[in-house]
């Protein structure tokens, strides 16, 4: 897919990897960006960008009148990039487990699943398109400390397998992203080097117009993958992600 020329739609853009992608999806000539985020207030900076190809909505991706109004609006997407998500701490004992694991379900696989359903007929009638979902190293293996938020990207990663295989017909390119540590608000208190976020916008524009499915766009999701290729069972023990340890779960409790 031509990213040049694209038009595209972009969940959670006001900050972090989603404002990345708009960075990324300006300089590389797309010809529309709808920015969303819960308060569109949040987008000013992000408009700034690029006043004139830019356009800010108000989106929770949890509100399926929000999606449908989106929908009928924005009907010349081409490239839907599900990246709004959320992220609590704890494991599944945590005193507030349980609502936790509600609000990251609903967000994150829920929320992207309602998009999806959207703007899959939008993609078609457009000539098939791609969507982008943003997972994690955590949707192949479970961080005690992010528990929940693993469990709800392990449900985006089976998501994204089958949204791919029942849109194969209509020609949507399905491509599932797999960052590990980002420098991003969310990621603040996790003490390991991260990447940029506009390494992982530019790495998944690469592969969508590589026709590329599965994404590790940073060495951590690299070393990660080539170790569950392996030993799926034992990559738990050797992560390179300290937030494993003790000391750093009592931190994030």
């Amino acid at each position: 897919m031509n990213i040049n020329g694209s038009v595209a739609l972009v969940t959670g853009a006001n900050r972090g990897i989603g404002q990345a992608f708009v960075e990324a999806l300006v300089k590389a000539d797309a010809t529309r960006i709808y920015a969303t985020a819960r308060n569109v207030d949040s987008l000013k900076d992000v408009v700034a960008i690029a006043p004139d190809r830019i356009v800010p909505i108000a989106l929770d991706v949890t509100n399926l009148e929000q999606i449908t109004a989106i929908a009928q609006t924005a009907q010349d997407v081409n490239l839907l990039i599900n990246n709004a998500g959320v992220s609590g701490t704890g494991g599944f004992f945590a005193a507030a487990s349980l609502e936790t694991a509600r609000w990251e379900m609903e967000t994150n696989y829920f929320g992207s699943l309602n998009i999806i359903r959207a703007f899959a007929p939008i993609l078609k009638q457009n000539g098939g398109g791609a969507i982008v979902n943003l997972l994690s190293i955590a949707s192949i293996v479970n961080v005690p400390v992010f528990a929940s938020y693993s469990a709800s990207k392990a449900a985006l990663y089976s998501l994204t397998q089958g949204v791919r295989a029942e849109l194969v017909e209509q020609g949507t390119l399905v491509v599932g992203v797999f960052p590990g540590p980002v420098d991003t608000a969310m990621a603040e208190n996790v003490p390991l080097d991260k990447v940029p976020p506009i390494q992982i916008a530019q790495a998944t524009l690469q592969a969508v117009a590589q026709r590329v499915e599965d994404v590790q766009p940073d060495p951590v999701s690299q070393q990660v993958f080539a170790e569950f290729a392996k030993t799926p069972k034992q990559l738990k023990n050797n992560l390179p992600v300290c937030c494993l340890s003790s000391t750093f779960a009592s931190r994030c409790a």
